[in-house]
C-alpha cells in the first residue's frame, strides 16, 4: 500500500511540475548577455517589446561585464544547478557547453513552430550552431568583418575612401596615408615607433587575433588549421598562411600604421575611432550601436580587403541558447520565437546591433535604413556568401586565448616569425588534442 501511495504521489508531483511548465505563460525567465552599454540597451529594448507583445511575460536581463565574465557566470551557474534559462553566445564559444550537454536541442520545437523556420534564416549562421546533428541554438545575427572608416577625416586629408575590390596593399597604402601628426603631415614607418605626440591620427586599428587573420588567409586560398572539421594543429608554418601572418605582424613595427601596445592599453581602438583619432577600424557589426552616438564626424563601412584573389569573410554570429537545466524551457522557447521571429529581428536591427539572421528582415529598411549610419550597410549583406567560420571544437576558446598572447607579442614586440609559429604550435597542440568536435 505504501508503495502504491508513493507511486501516486510521484505521479502527481510530476504532473504538477508539467502543468507549471506548460501552463504559466507569465513565468519569468532569465537571459544572460554581455556587451557595451549601447548593446545592452538594444537587448533591453527587445525585452520590453516582448513583455508588451506577450501581455506581460517577463524576461530578467542578467548583464555580464564581458565575454569572460559571461562564460564564468554560465559555467558556475550550470555547475551549481541554477543556470539562466537563456544565454546569448558567439558560435566560437558555445562548443564547451554543447560538449557537456548543457544546451537544450531545439529540433522538436522548431518542427512545431509557426513563427520560426530555419529556412527563413541564413544557413551560414544556423549551421554554426549545429552540434552532432542537432540544432542547439538560434542565431540572432550573421555579421562579418568590415572596415569602419572616418569619412570626414578622409575628406580632410584628400585621401580616397576604401572601395569594393580593394587589396591588402591598398589597405597598407591607405593606412599609411592616413597616419598623421598634429600638423597633418604623414608619419611614416619607424617615425611612428614611439607613438605618443608624434602621431595624432593612426591609419588603422585591428586586434592581433586569429579571427582578424583568418579571413586574410582564406582570401589567399590558405587554411589556418589542418582539418576544419576535426583540427589538430595550426598551419601557419606553410604558405600562404605564413605570408599573411608575416605581413599582419608588420603593421606596427614595419609600417607604423597601428597604435602601440601602450596606446591601446590607454585607449582601445573603438574609443580611439569614436574620438576621431583612428581613420579605419576592422570590426564586426556590434560596434555600430556605439558609433551611432558619434556626432563629430561622418563614418561608413567598406568591405574587407582581399589579400589574395578572392573575397573572404569570417562569421560573427551570436545565438540564443536554452540551457538544458532550465526550469522554464517552454517560456524560454516563447521568448526565442519572438526574438528570432520577424518582429524581434526588426527591433534589434533598428538599434544597429545586428545584421539580422532573418533573410527577409536583413533586406528591409529595419537594417538598410539610409537615414542611419552606416549608409553602406549593404556591405554586410554582400559579404554573407563569402563568410566562413573557424572550428567550433569544445576547446576553441582556450586556443584563441593562447594564440592571442603570442600574436600580441608578435605585433607589438616584433618577435621573429619562426618563433611565433613555433610558439603557436607548441602551446596549442595539446589544447587541440583535448577538443571535442561537433
Amino acid at each position: 500500500m505504501r508503495k502504491i501511495i508513493a507511486l501516486l504521489a510521484a505521479a502527481l508531483l510530476a504532473a504538477g511540475c508539467g502543468a507549471a511548465e506548460t501552463g504559466d505563460t507569465r513565468q519569468t525567465i532569465r537571459l544572460l548577455v554581455f556587451g557595451a552599454p549601447e548593446e545592452l540597451q538594444a537587448y533591453r529594448t527587445l525585452v520590453d517589446a516582448y513583455a508588451k507583445a506577450s501581455s506581460g511575460a517577463e524576461v530578467q536581463l542578467v548583464e555580464a561585464s564581458d565575454r569572460e565574465d559571461l562564460i564564468t557566470r554560465l559555467s558556475t551557474s550550470i555547475a551549481g544547478g541554477s543556470p539562466p534559462d537563456v544565454f546569448l553566445m558567439n558560435y566560437r564559444f558555445y562548443g564547451q557547453f554543447a560538449a557537456k550537454n548543457a544546451v537544450e536541442p531545439l529540433d522538436d520545437r522548431l518542427a512545431k513552430s509557426t513563427v520560426v523556420k530555419l529556412t527563413d534564416l541564413y544557413p551560414q549562421a544556423t549551421e554554426a550552431f549545429r552540434w552532432q546533428g542537432r540544432q542547439l541554438c538560434l542565431p540572432q545575427n550573421v555579421s562579418s568583418l568590415a572596415v569602419y572608416y572616418n569619412r570626414t577625416i578622409f575628406q580632410k586629408f584628400g585621401v580616397a575612401v576604401p572601395k569594393p575590390g580593394w587589396t591588402w596593399n591598398d589597405l597598407i597604402a591607405t593606412a599609411t596615408a592616413m597616419t598623421r601628426n598634429a600638423s597633418g603631415a604623414i608619419v611614416r614607418g619607424t617615425e611612428s615607433e614611439g607613438g605618443g605626440a608624434r602621431v595624432a591620427v593612426y591609419g588603422l586599428g585591428v586586434e592581433p587575433t586569429l579571427i582578424r587573420i583568418a579571413p586574410l588567409v582564406w582570401s589567399a586560398g590558405g587554411q589556418i588549421v589542418d582539418d576544419e572539421g576535426k583540427p589538430t594543429r595550426f598551419t601557419f608554418d606553410a604558405s600562404p598562411a605564413r605570408d599573411v601572418l608575416r605581413d599582419f605582424v608588420a603593421l606596427r613595427l614595419a609600417y607604423g600604421v597601428v597604435p602601440t601596445d601602450e596606446e591601446v592599453e590607454a585607449e582601445n581602438d573603438e574609443s580611439r575611432f569614436s574620438n576621431g583619432r583612428l581613420a579605419m577600424l576592422l570590426s564586426s557589426r556590434r560596434v555600430t550601436t556605439t558609433f551611432r552616438t558619434v556626432k563629430d564626424f561622418e563614418w561608413d563601412v567598406a568591405p574587407m580587403p582581399m589579400y589574395g584573389k578572392q573575397q573572404a569573410g569570417i562569421l560573427h554570429s551570436d545565438a540564443y541558447c536554452i540551457t538544458s537545466g532550465s526550469k522554464a524551457k517552454n517560456a524560454a522557447w516563447r521568448f526565442l520565437e519572438y526574438a528570432i521571429g520577424a518582429e524581434g529581428q526588426r527591433i534589434v536591427a533598428a538599434t544597429g546591433r545586428t545584421v539580422p539572421s532573418n533573410m527577409e528582415v536583413s533586406k528591409s529598411p529595419a537594417f538598410l535604413d539610409p537615414a542611419q549610419p552606416p549608409r553602406n550597410a549593404q556591405v554586410f549583406l554582400d559579404a554573407v556568401p563569402t563568410i566562413r567560420r573557424v572550428p567550433t571544437i569544445s576547446t576553441w576558446p582556450e586556443i584563441e586565448d593562447a594564440a592571442g598572447g603570442i600574436l600580441e607579442n608578435a605585433l607589438y614586440r616584433g618577435d621573429k616569425l619562426d618563433d611565433v609559429i613555433r610558439q603557436l604550435d607548441e602551446q596549442t597542440r595539446p589544447i587541440f588534442a583535448r577538443g571535442i568536435a561537433p
